[in-house]
């Protein structure tokens, strides 16, 4: 089926609209190296009528990386802020409501930022597209995604 057509199919059962939450490692891919992600999730993160949000959250992990010169890590919380909003993401604040779900969690998973997305998926409800597989042990809502050639992210800024 063309793309336009499952569009408008789409459109026309509601159903079937998706909402996603992208992990740190997905925004960045999506926005600095899609080559790396599948058809399939790359068809996700572009069909206009799916929800697709970035976390507050997540720029928050990548200034902290910034900030702390990690080896080949280049990328500046204001650019990927700025390509996400640019890309058609919406931005997820962290709300304190989101923060309830993180007392009773079990610590399956030690990073507080994919705690707090956790959190924040099952309080949309969305999708959390992760590139970590210890996510799926959480929720039914965590797809967990492989990277193209099994290949990591590139870790510098191509610009």
């Amino acid at each position: 089926m063309p793309r336009k057509s499952r569009i408008c199919l789409i459109l026309a059962n509601n159903k079937m609209h998706r909402t996603f939450l992208l992990d740190t490692n997905i925004l960045l891919a999506a926005l600095i190296a899609p080559e790396k992600l599948t058809g399939e999730v790359a068809d996700w993160i572009a069909t206009p009528y799916y929800s697709v949000y970035f976390s507050s959250a997540s720029i928050w992990e990548i200034a902290i990386k910034y900030s702390l010169n990690r080896s080949g890590f280049n990328f500046s919380p204001a650019d990927i802020h700025r390509l996400a909003v640019q890309t058609g993401f919406t931005e997820l604040p962290v709300h304190a409501e989101h923060c309830y779900p993180l007392a009773s969690m079990p610590w399956h998973h030690k990073d507080p930022f994919d705690r707090l997305l956790l959190a924040q998926a099952r309080s949309l409800p969305a999708h959390l597209l992760t590139s970590d597989p210890l996510l799926v042990q959480y929720s039914d809502l965590v797809i967990s995604i492989t990277f193209l050639n099994g290949s990591d992210l590139p870790h510098k800024n191509p610009s």
